[in-house]
C-alpha cells in the first residue's frame, strides 16, 4: 500500500498549501492520537518545533487534534530534532513529535514522529495513521479531553546529554570553532556546547527570526561558515541544518569534509582504539572510494536506500553502530538513537583531540570520486519511469562508465524532483553523462 501523505522523512510540504495546514494539522493530531490510544489508555506526547513562524500555527492545531483524542501534550519549545528524540525517551513518553521542514525553505514546514525510544518510526505505523485519517473523527468527551504544559529546561537537559557523548577526559580547550546554527532549532543549543567543553565559539546563524532558517547559513549553505572559519582565524567551522540532525564541517584551510569522510573518520577513530567495527552503513548515494576505503581496513561496507530511516534500518538489523548519508546526516547507535548534528561533530572532533592529527592528516589516501548530481524538476504528472529515451541513455551512460563509475536515478522523496547522480573517476565525464541524462528527463 503507498502513502498519501508520508514522504522519506515524515510530512512535508509548502505552508498553506495541502496537507501543511491548520486543518489537516487538527486531523492529523487526532489520527496520530486515535492511534496510539489504541494500544495505551493514557498516551502523552512531546513536541517540539524549529524556528520557522509557521510552527507556532502548527503546534496548536496538533495541540487540539491530541488533545481531542484525549492525549496529554508536553511542548518544549524550539528544539533540534535529536533533542526531541531524546527527551522522548528519556521522559519515557509515548511518542515525538518534531515541526520542521529541516533544511527547506521558510515556507515549507513538516511533521516527523519518534517512537517512545526514541527511532523514527517504520511504514506500518504511517500507514496506520494514514488509515485513520480517512476515518471519521471520534471525538473523546470533556472529562476524557488531554491535556497540554510545557516543559521546564528541555535545552538543558539537552544540552547536557550531547556534552556526555564527548570523551570525558577530553576537552576542546585551545580550539577555535566557529557555530552555525542556520538561524535554526539548536541556536540556543549549539553553541553552549561547545563552549561548555572548553572551545573558543564564534557563533553565525544564531539569530532567528522566523524567517531566515537556512537562508545563506547552515549545513545547505556552508559559504558563510568558510567565511567565517578564516575571517576569524578559527581551528574548524561546525554548520548544522534547520532541525540540527545534520552536519558539515570545515577545517583551518576552508576545506569542507561531507557525510561520507566523517563516517570514515568516525569509523577510524574507534579502529584506532581498537574498538572493531564490524561493519558500517552508507547509501546509494555514498562516494564509492569511502567503501574502497573501509573495506581495505576489514570493515564491511552497506549500501541502504537514500534516507536516514532506511540507514537506521539496516543498522539495526546487522547489530551495527555506524553509518551515515554524505548530506551530513550520520548515526552512531551507541550515543543516540537518530543522527544528530551536535553529537557527530563531537565524535569526529574527539577525534582530533584524541590523535593530535588534522581532519586532512586522517583523511590521506581517501581521495573522493567525483559525483554531479542534478536535479531535474518532473512536470505534473510526469511517469519518468516510462521514459523510453531516459532508459536507453542510462544503458548507453553506464556502458561508457564500466568500471570506472556509477549512475543512480532517483525520485526524491520531499519534492517534484528527479535526482541524477553519476560517479566517475574523472569529473568531466561525470559531468557530461550526469547532463546526458538529465536532459533526456526534461524531453520526456
Amino acid at each position: 500500500m503507498s502513502r498519501k501523505y508520508f514522504g522519506t522523512d515524515g510530512i512535508r510540504g509548502t505552508v498553506g498549501q495541502d496537507p501543511i495546514t491548520p486543518d489537516f494539522m487538527l486531523r492529523l493530531g487526532h489520527a496520530v492520537g486515535r492511534v496510539l490510544r489504541a494500544s495505551t489508555k493514557r498516551p502523552t506526547v512531546l513536541i517540539g518545533k524549529d524556528t520557522r513562524i509557521s510552527g507556532y500555527m502548527i503546534e496548536s492545531a496538533l495541540e487540539a487534534g491530541f488533545a481531542s483524542a484525549g492525549v496529554n501534550v508536553l511542548l518544549t519549545g524550539p528544539l533540534p530534532t535529536p533533542g526531541v528524540a531524546y527527551l522522548t525517551r528519556a521522559l519515557r513518553q509515548d511518542l515525538g513529535v518534531v515541526i520542521s521542514a529541516s533544511h527547506n525553505p521558510f515556507a515549507d514546514n513538516g511533521i516527523k514522529f519518534f517512537s517512545a525510544k526514541g527511532e523514527k518510526l517504520p511504514d506500518a505505523w504511517e500507514l496506520a495513521v494514514e488509515a485513520a485519517l480517512e476515518e471519521a473523527p471520534q471525538w473523546v468527551d470533556s472529562a476524557s479531553l488531554g491535556r497540554a504544559k510545557r516543559l521546564e529546561d528541555a535545552r538543558g537537559r539537552y544540552i547536557e546529554f550531547c556534552k556526555n557523548s564527548f570523551g570525558s577526559d577530553l576537552t576542546l580547550k585551545g580550539l577555535k570553532i566557529v557555530v552555525d546554527a542556520a538561524h535554526g532549532a539548536a541556536y540556543h543549543v549549539a553553541p553552549d556546547v561547545f563552549h561548555e567543553l572548553g572551545a573558543e565559539v564564534i557563533a553565525i546563524g544564531c539569530k532567528p527570526d522566523g524567517f531566515n532558517i537556512n537562508a545563506g547559513f547552515g549545513a545547505t549553505a556552508p559559504g558563510a561558515l568558510v567565511e567565517a572559519v578564516k575571517a576569524h582565524g578559527a581551528d574548524y567551522g561546525v554548520a548544522l541544518d534547520g532541525d540540527a540532525d545534520r552536519l558539515q564541517l570545515v577545517d583551518a584551510n576552508g576545506r569542507l569534509y561531507n557525510g561520507d569522510e566523517l563516517l570514515y573518520v568516525m569509523v577510524a577513530d574507534r579502529l584506532s582504539q581498537g574498538v572493531r567495527v564490524p561493519g558500517a552503513v552508507g547509501t546509494l548515494m555514498t562516494n564509492m572510494a569511502v567503501e574502497v576505503a573501509l573495506r581495505s581496513r576489514d570493515v564491511e561496507f552497506v549500501r541502504a536506500k537514500v534516507g536516514d530511516r532506511y540507514v537506521l534500518e539496516e543498522l539495526a538489523a546487522r547489530g551495527w553502530q555506524l553509518g551515515g548519508e554524505g548530506s551530513g546526516h550520520l548515526l552512531a547507535l551507541d550515543k543516540h538513537t537518530t543522527g544528530d548534528g551536535i553529537v557527530s561533530a563531537l565524535l569526529v572532533l574527539q577525534s582530533v583531540c584524541r590523535s593530535g592529527r588534522s581532519l586532512s592528516d586522517q583523511l590521506q589516501g581517501v581521495d573522493l570520486f567525483p559525483q554531479t548530481l542534478i536535479n531535474v524538476r518532473l512536470q505534473p504528472g510526469q511517469d519518468w519511469k516510462t521514459n523510453t529515451r531516459l532508459a536507453d541513455e542510462q544503458v548507453a551512460v553506464t556502458a561508457e562508465l564500466a568500471d570506472r563509475g556509477r549512475v543512480l536515478i532517483r525520485p526524491s522523496g520531499t519534492e517534484p524532483l528527479l535526482r541524477v547522480m553519476v560517479e566517475a573517476s574523472d569529473a568531466g565525464l561525470a559531468q557530461r553523462c550526469a547532463q546526458r541524462l538529465a536532459n533526456a528527463v526534461a524531453a520526456g
